[in-house]
């Protein structure tokens, strides 16, 4: 009977239910575990535990596996056509005893009215599976959809619902006897009895209804979801069928393959040659413990390998195996959406019968589909007996690397063999694209056969020698060699023949020579028929081997078969290898519950016993309790005295040590490196907000807010919180007040435990309630622990699974649009994937000190990983990395002798004695001295004599790293035990560094620290590893992964012996050698005996000075260079951390500065590499380096600051902490030879991620972090149970979902990456704030005190001037804006009246910088490209993509009488704008721009278009208008040079532009304002035309135009408010206004049509009531202004004019008698543009001769003419502006500060320098001029003048006597012309040598000018 087993119950299985039941209920610490007797008669798969090790209750694993199967299991029975008839004889057979017939059986009727149709039941409901295939069927829980076979109906099966307990498990036992079922038809439960069933559901059968005859399938659905026949259900036990057709081979579906095959990337399901079975790991998916006796095989599966099998990946394999039989694997758990890849190796594996043996004896894989699929009869010969007692009697656990080709399957003793599928993804070729393939130089073609691998991989084995293990990795890159060889010999001999393969027949003869000289390490078996053969003859001889007999480390099983062809596999079974092979398959987590396992079981007893007794023999206990009754009460003096002086445990509690005065723990400075990269942070997120994705608009912020995650570590949490504190960040901020922050501080630092739901709700409630605050949430370590939720959700064994997933990666986060999301980690490796979620742009690496510079600037040096690879090769006696030969020996002999324990449980013990016997070695027994390792000895001898030697009592630390905490738990309790009998408990501390707990310090060493610190409050303790500086201490550090945390410089130890092969991945050995890095001092630096990367110019100064004490100080005291001064961002760090000269500065000689500031030029040490005597930093934040804003030199330990020459190892200069590794450690970080990267850089990044490919390049040598994340984003991806698994790229583009608002800084442990983080916070509020903020000018107005108001002035408060009185004021030549303070004075007569002195001292000084302030902007600013809202977002229009072809581009010509020629502009018109032009009736020409009526009202429009010249600015101009215009429609025309005008129209694509023809292209300011109003001239014509037509008068047409420059930011109103306590006093008060209140406050002017210009006045804080008592001056006005263009018609701007061009018109305008009228209550704030505009352009020679140049003079910018003289390139009236500002010494030499006689300019203003005044005078008739009666000029400047100016004119004027005379003209002839018209030759006197011209070649068009004398 199919349940024979049942109800019995063997012993064993008792036992073993027993034994886990013990087990579950001691590691339990929540769920009860089941009583031992459900779990015997209930649990039908004898399920093992879950990782919480607690069985799971059988209904969720039924409705797991239901789940699991019907998700993802789609069956394919292409090679099974034979089963069902098979099948039915064969049980038929079984029915009965005798072939003889069936018996007959009589059925019961049905009952009346019931339907009796075949396949429907009684109730007349359809149960055949082709009618429910596609139904939704809900089943109970517990229950399995089967199909059952009516003999009425063989091409049917009926679908039923029956009890998973009344079925078989795939061994066929363990089903309960009897039945129960539901009818899935009509629903009718509670079936009892089969016959009953069989009845209801119409089977009509013949011989008795039994149900393992009739219940044959089980049903899965399929991945679309159909419902179809499954595996058969095995109701016998497993005989052995030879039909190979009873195997179903399974494709798993496209969801599963793509997640299943990140190997090759091929998703097409598996080859028919690989057939699978349940036997992927033998039996039971929960953890293989098999019910069958020891003598029935399992089940394995047999699965070829073919050349290209596209399966999945082994990575995804090791996964599997590695997973203890106990426990499920953490990366899958019941219920997971995608199967797990446990199809990939199938290792078929039997549970022996009694469990004693712990989860190390079978790492072998679960299969989730156990129970459903059919086993396979096993062939002859295809078997392997692994013997008895092998383990016990060899002392080896055997460990099979899966090769090529079938493995046989293993039954009987599989406890003692581990399958491993290390190297099989390296024999199975990917598929790779073409571009990879070209990437590693290889072709498409070109495979290696099987015989060449099997080849390479002895050769590999070979290499490999004694000690060292193999390495997927490293025999990856061996076989990526071969293939590129053969591609390269294929290439060769392309002509030729091909090259011959290596035969079969030839493989074992040369398989056995390559082994031969392995000297028998490699051992070579050849079999014909299976490797099994080869498997069990090895396996025999090991089992028979005696201890003292020599084994082969590698056997290498061939089998050459005929029919197959060649097939391989290794049998490792060397001691070491196969121990580390076996452990280093298991997860950290895994291997941490595997040595809990075995403490908690006692299964360490005997290794405790024997480590009971010293090396000696003695008992240790007893010799300890000798020696403490020897001792008495006293114990070791504390400190300053010998290990030999004993005092009274009072007098230790009660000694005082001196106080440390140069403690400064708590200053918390900003380091170069750290402000770099704080602000390369901060450009990155400007970069994000300016991509234009919208995915972050900067400007929407005021504030900046907060939260930093890190991993569950209390020393993490308290010394993030400390740097938040001494940062001082929350106030800076504005969030927390002075004296709150404290307190406050612990909101902002949230750990990932339990409760960071609770914590992390209040934080994204406070991000929903302030949208206009940015937040950014820190992840710091954020490689910690990255698991996903949905892998976590059943782990309830690890505490962090998945909490980081759901908090960075949950909806709220990735959707809120006022949230940053920085990961900072110092292994970024594992968000490096294919699957990354951070964008490649969004990464921020530490920055990288290369070069001479970089390094001078800096105090202290980096000390990392690469730099102690490199010290290695130092050459110096005691280095800095070392491995402890001596120990791997003595734990060699221990691993062979308790071969069932995991190493590192026998390493700690190791480490425990080792330590013990040394403190009992130094005190008392000096006979145990040659028993310890000296390593041991040394550190332990440091450790207890340093405190002894001064009174400070300071001391060094060691950190053990013990990571599992049980066995931390035991190191403490033991060497306290030890220290504390040795009465050693005062002179050091013994602290267990638990992450889970907070630090612990006895009393009495808290009260030493509280001295050497000074200042401690009453209830300091220490919080941070940090705060235990200077104590003699051991640290034993626990704990999966250290986290990040910072130690003290007193850390001298990092003894990391226990961290073995376990660790093979590369972020697992960088964190733990992490925790030594820190910076060093570089002042104390001298170069190592064998120098590293010396520059040839460094390589003989370094090597003379090496043993030179003298020449070191020397150099020492050099004085600072400042030529190594740094920039603001130029410093860094650099790469190899320390470096290579003699020389260093002291940084005495700088000067102090305040913390913040970035530094000035620091002190400069020549490039390369140096060590010496270093001195490590007070490592403040993240032990970071370089004190550059330091003012103290910072001192070697003792108080000497005196630099001295010290030999390497001396005690007053501390050294990078020395780091002992154990041997697997040592040989990957320490093989870094020529600038090759460490062997630990190729490792596996992280755990957590797979190798997409065996086939890619080697990782980037001495890469930057950018190379590096391209290669690891290439060749990698996350593994299921990652977090970033669910972010797969999308499959039609290729596209992966970045997070557009995250970021990743990445820089090596301890480097100070939280300095910077935080400083980023504090650099990006004040981003914002300075976003908010702009920099006007601020400056009073200029020429004041010379004009009192003899004004009529008009009564105050009045809105308007009142044109009658406004008309009769005079009008005020004196220029007032302050930007002419550097301007030659307009002469009035009041300045004749100035005394001279008076004038010298205001107006001679040096040009400075122009004052500016700076200001919040408002709502009615006007904007620059930068700024994005929601408002404006239409007026800017980004959108829309096809925004160049919206606009159209029209030719506007007219006639210009001043140029003497046609003009033809460009107008750019948007669709959206063309409603302001008026276009001919076909609608292509453009006819003129529409003006309004000068009688118009309109509240919401502004009646004159809006002009504004901008140059070089199509970024920064503020051509947004709109919020200062609010939004109204006007008219804005931007004018700009021909080859601007693309870059204008990217930036401003729905503005109108006018484009200047190409001729004005180097054209001045002076040609835009020509052209805008000629042209506004011309249009105002056209529109009076056109509307006289309509009827309109021509004066109604709108004559004003508006001109301001792209500068104008904000608009203010004035009121002058009488105070009443004072009356005398009145106070100004202005409001900011909008530019559309202003203009249309101003168009509003009675009369408006009589004034010329009208303007407002320049803002500035030092504006008085005084100033604004006229409310409207007659002046001059600037840069915006209304100008009416029809009264100016005969007034022009001078097109020339690159300087002044409007003073020189407003002049112009009021000498014709026009009024300019100045609004003084409302004001103009013009912004600090620093960019384009009138920038001075750079002046060079025309034809360069040479680079390097010495500037050019102004005085150069004129020569003779016709002489060689370096011709320039730059417009001529560029170069005579220039000139003349700087020539009124040599021009005017009388007019030098003589301001009575000032220099007479007819008809033109020029600067002709700020000692100068120059008299404007109007040759025009009827002109309005000053009056110049009486005054005697002292020089004449005459312009390009025109006919009005004639002789005549001139002689009214008197001159001075040797007044000077400058006259010029367009060329040489109208010069003498001029000279001759005007007469000037009566009364000037003319030398040859007077003519010159401007330094312009003659294509340039020179201007030429003379001078003279008067005579």
């Amino acid at each position: 009977m199919g349940n024979s087993y049942a109800g019995q119950l063997k012993s064993a299985r008792f036992e073993e239910a027993l034994h886990n039941s013990i087990e579950a209920s001691l590691r339990c610490s929540s769920v009860v575990p089941r009583p031992i007797f459900s779990q015997l008669y209930l649990d039908p798969d004898q399920h093992s535990f879950s990782s919480a090790d607690v069985k799971p209750k059988v209904e969720d694993l039924d409705k797991d596996l239901v789940h699991r199967y019907t998700q993802n299991g789609s069956l394919d029975f292409s090679n099974n056509l034979t089963v069902n008839e098979m099948e039915d004889d064969e049980d038929d057979e079984e029915m009965s005893d005798s072939n003889s017939p069936p018996i007959p059986y009589s059925q019961k009727p049905a009952p009346e009215g019931s339907c009796t149709t075949d396949g429907f039941c009684q109730a007349g409901k359809d149960l055949r599976l082709v009618s429910l295939c596609m139904e939704q069927i809900d089943i109970p829980a517990g229950f399995l959809l089967v199909g059952a076979k009516s003999p009425n109906l063989p091409e049917h099966i009926l679908v039923c619902a029956v009890d998973k307990r009344f079925l078989p498990d795939d061994h066929g036992k363990n089903a309960l006897l009897g039945f129960s079922g539901n009818c899935i038809g009509c629903g009718e439960r509670g079936f009892r009895y089969f016959t009953e069933f069989s009845n209801h559901i119409n089977l009509k059968l013949t011989t008795q209804p039994k149900k393992q005859k009739h219940l044959k399938y089980y049903l899965v659905r399929s991945s679309q979801g159909v419902l179809s026949k499954g595996p058969l259900i095995c109701w016998k036990e497993c005989r052995s069928r030879q039909s190979s057709t009873s195997c179903y081979s399974i494709k798993p579906n496209s969801s599963v393959s793509s997640s299943v095959t990140p190997e090759n990337g091929t998703t097409n399901g598996y080859k028919s040659g690989f057939i699978q079975t349940d036997a992927a790991n033998g039996n039971s998916s929960h953890g293989g413990k098999s019910s069958a006796s020891g003598s029935a095989p399992a089940r394995p599966g047999s699965y070829s390998l073919s050349p290209r099998p596209s399966f999945a990946s082994g990575d995804q394999a090791t996964m599997f195996i590695s997973g203890p039989p106990k426990k499920r694997h953490r990366g899958w758990y019941p219920g997971s959406p995608v199967a797990q890849p446990a199809l990939v190796v199938p290792i078929p594996t039997v549970r022996p019968l009694s469990r004693t043996e712990s989860l190390l004896s079978a790492p072998v894989p679960q299969t989730p589909l156990t129970g459903i699929l059919q086993p396979r009869p096993i062939p002859a010969g295809e078997t392997v007996i692994v013997p008895e007692n092998l383990l016990s009697n060899s002392g080896v656990r055997p460990v099979i690397l899966i090769g090529y080709g079938t493995l046989p399957y293993f039954y009987g003793n599989v406890g003692d063999i581990v399958v491993s599928p290390l190297l099989v993804n390296c024999y199975k070729i990917p598929q790779l694209e073409n571009k990879d393939l070209e990437q590693l130089g290889l072709t498409g073609s070109q495979l290696l056969s099987v015989e060449n691998m099997i080849l390479l991989t002895i050769q590999y084995l070979v290499r490999l020698g004694p000690d060292q293990i193999p390495l997927r990795e490293e025999f990856e890159q061996i076989m990526l060699k071969a293939m590129q060889e053969f591609t390269l010999r294929e290439r060769a001999l392309q002509m030729g023949a091909q090259c011959t393969p290596v035969s079969p027949g030839q493989l074992p003869w040369l398989a056995r020579l390559i082994a031969s000289v392995s000297q028998d390490l490699v051992h070579v078996i050849v079999t014909q028929n299976s490797l099994a053969e080869g498997i069990s003859e090895t396996l025999r001889t090991l089992s028979e081997m005696r201890h003292y007999q020599k084994l082969p480390d590698y056997v290498v099983t061939i089998c050459a078969s005929k029919i197959r062809g060649n097939e391989f596999c290794v049998v490792v079974l060397g001691q070491h290898q196969s121990r580390a092979l076996a452990e280093s398959m298991l997860t950290t987590s895994e291997f941490l519950k595997e040595i809990s396992y075995e403490l908690i079981t006692g299964k360490v007893s005997f290794l405790a016993s024997h480590f009971k007794t010293t090396s000696l023999g003695d008992d240790l206990d007893k010799l300890l309790e000798k020696m403490q009754q020897r001792r008495g009460d006293s114990v070791v003096t504390p400190f300053n005295g010998d290990l030999n002086e004993c005092v009274s445990p009072q007098e230790a509690a009660a000694m005082i040590p001196t106080q440390n005065l140069d403690s400064d723990n708590e200053t918390f400075q900003i380091y170069q490196p750290q402000l770099t990269v704080a602000r390369k942070l901060l450009s990155q997120v400007c970069a994000i907000a300016d991509s234009g994705s919208q995915s972050l608009d900067l400007g929407h912020f005021s504030k900046v807010d907060f939260i930093i995650i890190v991993p569950r570590s209390e020393v993490l949490v308290q010394q993030t919180l400390q740097r938040i504190r001494q940062s001082g960040v929350l106030v800076d901020l504005g969030l927390e007040e002075n004296g709150t922050a404290y307190q406050r501080a612990e909101k902002y630092v949230v750990r990932l435990d339990n409760e960071i739901q609770t914590k992390f709700e209040v934080f994204m409630r406070r991000v929903k309630q302030n949208p206009y605050t940015l937040f950014v949430l820190v992840h710091d370590n954020s490689h910690v622990e990255l698991t996903s939720v949905i892998s976590g959700s059943l782990s309830h064994g690890e505490p962090g699974h998945g909490l980081a997933d759901r908090v960075i990666n949950c909806r709220e986060v990735l959707e809120a649009f006022n949230l940053l999301v920085l990961q900072v980690t110092s292994c970024p490796y594992t968000l490096q994937t294919q699957q990354s979620r951070i964008s490649t742009s969004n990464e921020v690496h530490w920055i990288q000190l290369d070069s001479t510079e970089d390094m001078n600037s800096e105090e202290k040096l980096y000390f990392g990983l690469n730099e102690y690879s490199k010290s290695l090769q130092w050459g110096i006696t005691s280095p800095l990395l070392r491995c402890d030969e001596t120990f791997e020996k003595m734990v060699n002999t221990l691993l062979e002798r308790y071969p069932r324990l995991h190493s590192m449980v026998v390493r700690c013990y190791l480490l425990i004695q080792q330590y013990s016997e040394a403190l009992m070695a130094l005190t008392t027994m000096a006979s145990l001295r040659d028993h310890s390792t000296p390593e041991t000895l040394s550190i332990m001898d440091d450790l207890l004599s340093s405190p002894g030697k001064n009174k400070s009592g300071k001391g060094h630390m060691l950190i053990l790293r013990v990571p599992s905490v049980q066995l931390a738990m035991l190191a403490k309790e033991r060497l306290q035990e030890v220290r504390d009998k040795l009465g050693l408990q005062y002179r050091f501390e013994i602290i267990l560094g638990n992450p889970a707990s907070e630090l612990s310090v006895a009393t009495h060493f808290v009260t030493r620290l509280k001295t050497w610190r000074g200042n401690e409050a009453e209830e300091w303790t220490p919080r941070t590893y940090q705060d235990l500086e200077g104590l003699p201490c051991i640290v034993i550090l626990t704990g999966k992964d250290p986290l990040g945390e910072t130690f003290p410089r007193s850390l001298k130890y990092c003894d990391l012996r226990l961290i073995d092969s376990s660790y093979l991945t590369r972020t697992a050995l960088e964190q733990e050698v992490g925790l030594a890095c820190c910076y060093v001092s570089k002042e104390v630096i001298r170069g190592p005996t064998a120098a590293l990367d010396l520059s040839s110019k460094e390589q003989e100064r370094a090597t003379a000075s090496e043993n030179d004490a003298e020449e070191l100080l020397i150099d020492l005291e050099r004085p600072q260079s400042n030529s190594s001064a740094v920039t603001g961002t130029s410093g860094s760090i650099m790469e190899n951390g320390v470096s290579s000269s003699s020389t260093a500065d002291k940084s005495q000689k700088q000067p102090p500065t305040p913390s913040f500031q970035s530094p000035g030029n620091s002190a400069g040490l020549d490039e390369g590499v140096s060590a010496g005597i270093v001195e490590p930093l007070k490592q403040e934040c993240d032990s970071l380096g370089p004190p550059m804003a330091s003012s103290t030199t910072s001192k070697p330990s003792s108080s000497s600051s005196e630099p001295r020459s010290l030999p390497w190892p001396g005690p007053p200069a501390a050294l990078p902490p020395i780091v002992i590794l154990s041997k697997a450690a040592y040989s990957l970080l320490g093989s870094q030879r020529a600038g090759r990267l460490p062997a630990s850089a190729a490792l596996l990044p992280h755990a957590d991620v797979a190798w997409v490919s065996s086939l890619r390049p080697l990782p980037p040598r001495q890469a930057g972090g950018e190379e590096q994340s391209r290669y690891y984003r290439q060749w990698t991806s996350a593994r299921p149970h990652h977090a970033d698994y669910s972010n797969q790229p999308d499959p039609g583009s290729g596209a992966r979902a970045c997070h557009p608002r995250r970021l990743l800084l990445s820089g090596p442990p301890q480097v100070g990456k939280t300095g910077s983080y935080l400083q980023f916070l504090r650099i990006l509020f004040r981003m914002l704030i300075r976003l908010l903020e702009v920099d006007v000018y601020d400056e009073g107005e200029i020429n004041a005190d010379h004009s009192e108001s003899s004004e009529v002035s008009q009564s105050e408060g009045e809105p308007w001037p009142d044109i009658e009185s406004f008309s009769k004021m005079p009008f005020d030549v004196s220029v007032h804006d302050p930007k002419y303070r550097l301007m030659s004075l307009v002469y009035t007569e009041k300045l004749a009246g100035v005394k001279r002195e008076a004038i010298k001292e205001s107006k001679v000084e040096e040009p400075r910088k122009r004052e500016t302030v700076s200001m919040m902007l408002t709502k009615y600013a006007a904007y620059n490209t930068f700024h994005h809202c929601e408002q404006c977002h239409q007026y800017m229009d980004f959108t829309s993509a096809s925004q160049m072809s919206d606009s159209t581009l029209h030719a506007f010509t007219f006639s210009s009488s001043m140029l003497g020629e046609e003009v033809q502009l460009y107008f750019i018109i948007p669709k959206s704008k063309e409603s302001h032009f008026v276009f001919s009736k076909q609608g292509k020409h453009l006819e003129s721009m529409r003006l309004p009526l000068v009688s118009d009202k309109n509240l919401n429009a502004v009646k004159s278009p809006i002009f504004t010249p901008s140059s070089g600015r199509h970024e920064h101009g503020l051509l947004n208008l709109f919020h200062a215009m609010e939004g109204i429609s006007h008219l804005h025309l931007l004018v700009v040079k021909e080859y601007e005008m693309p870059l204008y129209r990217k930036y401003w694509p729905n503005h109108i532009m006018l484009v200047l023809p190409g001729m004005f292209n180097n054209a001045g300011v002076g040609a835009a304002r020509f052209l805008i109003k000629e042209l506004s001239y011309h249009n105002l014509e056209l529109e009076r035309n056109r509307l006289e037509e309509l009827g309109i008068k021509r004066q109604c047409v709108w004559p004003f135009i508006v001109v301001m420059d792209d500068s104008c930011v904000l608009w203010n109103i004035h009121s002058v408010e009488e105070q009443s306590s004072q009356p005398m006093e009145t106070g100004v008060s202005s409001k900011n206004v909008s530019l559309k209140s202003v203009l249309q406050h101003i168009e509003a002017t009675p009369k408006i049509v009589h004034y010329a210009i009208l303007g407002i006045q320049k803002w500035s804080s030092k504006l008085t009531s005084q100033s604004l008592k006229a409310p409207f001056s007659r002046c001059h006005v600037h840069d915006f202004i209304l100008l009416n263009i029809d009264l100016t018609q005969n007034v022009q701007y001078d097109f020339n004019r690159y300087f002044c061009e409007d003073v020189d018109f407003n002049l112009r305008t009021n000498s014709s008698g026009l009024l300019i009228c100045r609004f003084n209550n409302f004001s103009l704030m013009k912004k600090q543009v620093q960019v384009g505009g009138q920038r001075d352009f750079i002046i060079k020679p025309k034809i360069m001769v040479s680079e390097s140049l010495a500037p050019i003079l102004p005085l150069q910018y004129v020569c003779a003419p016709d002489c060689e003289h370096t011709l320039l390139a730059a417009p001529a009236q560029f170069l005579l502006e220039k000139f003349l500002q700087h020539a009124s010494y040599k021009l005017f030499p009388k007019a030098i500060q003589n301001f009575r006689s000032p220099v007479l300019a007819i008809d033109c203003y020029l600067n002709i320098g700020p000692e100068v005044a120059i008299c404007y005078v109007s040759s025009r008739p009827h002109s309005s001029n000053v009056n110049c009666e009486g005054v005697c000029f002292s020089g004449l400047l005459l312009y390009l003048c025109d006919s009005f100016v004639g002789a005549d004119l001139l002689k009214k004027f008197k001159f001075l006597k040797g007044a000077t005379l400058c006259v010029i003209c367009q060329d040489r002839s109208s010069l003498r012309q001029t000279i001759v018209r005007l007469e000037l030759e009566d009364e000037w006197q003319f030398r040859l040598r007077d003519e010159f011209q401007t330094a312009n070649s003659s294509d340039d068009k020179p201007l030429y000018f003379l001078t003279g004398r008067h005579v």
